[in-house]
């Protein structure tokens, strides 16, 4: 079973995968497939729900879609995403949904995003693992201005490596770093002796991490360019679809084989009795 001594153990030495899911039966497949990791994250708002972004997803959500996760893993590690707004206004608040993500899903550990130092540390005290998330952070797309690669520049990228070093002595075991350039994202890694989990950020991360929507192409949405399409599902689908669409018209399906008999004999007595025969 991974546990956060798996994330401390491989480091340097193997790298691990994550996949971002969010309900029990790809989970299931997901643990089967022996990933060493899952995140429900909030994406969820917009891969499940169809909001614009993340930042509508409820504590609610998060709980509903974790639980779900975690009744369908034996050995994947499971991270859940701390929505918009859970974490920010106060180190109680933080604290008490902390403890409500670990407690009402069973998962082990949370994730957060940005550079919430105080409240990081405290959620670390209090004994639950907490996963980091800098470069891109989707819950501040607005003040970001839009979903970009960040640390481009110099001011921003000595920003994001310092935070990485504030973040690991705040207690993170591990560091999402998402949409940041190939070379900072080496230096991070080399860095911190936490382990970095990389989206957009090159294999030199210790781990990686895929939307399971995007890495499979059951979406048809134009992915990122970090996104790399191992299977392509929803041609597949639609294909399924279109074709039991045909047969039901044709009377093609249900056929014979997918039909339940009933024997003459029984069938004739039932007339007989039904029909006053």
């Amino acid at each position: 079973m991974v546990t956060v001594n798996t994330f401390k153990e491989n480091k340097g030495k193997k790298k691990m995968t994550m996949i971002t899911a969010y309900d029990y039966l790809t989970a299931k497949n997901i643990d089967e497939a022996g990933i060493d990791a899952i995140l429900v994250g909030d994406s969820l708002g917009m891969v499940m729900l169809g909001y614009p972004d993340t930042l509508a997803v409820t504590m609610e959500d998060m709980i509903h879609h974790g639980k779900a996760v975690v009744r369908g893993v034996k050995n994947t590690f499971v991270v859940v995403d701390m929505p918009f707004m859970s974490y920010q206004a106060s180190k109680e608040e933080a604290i008490r949904n902390a403890g409500r993500l670990m407690k009402e899903t069973g998962c082990q550990a949370v994730k957060i995003e940005g550079a919430y130092i105080d409240e990081i540390k405290a959620i670390t005290r209090a004994g639950i693992p907490v996963v980091g998330h800098l470069g891109l952070t989707p819950q501040s797309v607005n003040s970001m201005g839009g979903y970009k690669v960040q640390a481009k520049q110099k001011e921003s990228a000595i920003k994001l490596i310092n935070d990485c070093i504030a973040l690991q002595e705040a207690g993170c075991f591990a560091i999402t770093l998402e949409c940041v350039p190939r070379r900072i994202a080496e230096y991070i890694t080399k860095i911190l002796h936490i382990s970095t989990i990389g989206i957009g950020a090159s294999n030199e991360c210790d781990c990686q991490v895929l939307v399971w929507q995007d890495m499979t192409g059951y979406s048809n949405n134009e992915p990122a360019k970090f996104v790399k399409k191992f299977a392509n599902l929803h041609d597949e689908e639609v294909k399924a679809f279109s074709e039991y669409k045909r047969e039901v018209e044709a009377m093609e399906y249900p056929s014979k084989e997918h039909t339940y008999m009933i024997s003459d004999d029984v069938y004739n007595e039932v007339m007989k009795e039904v029909e006053g025969k």
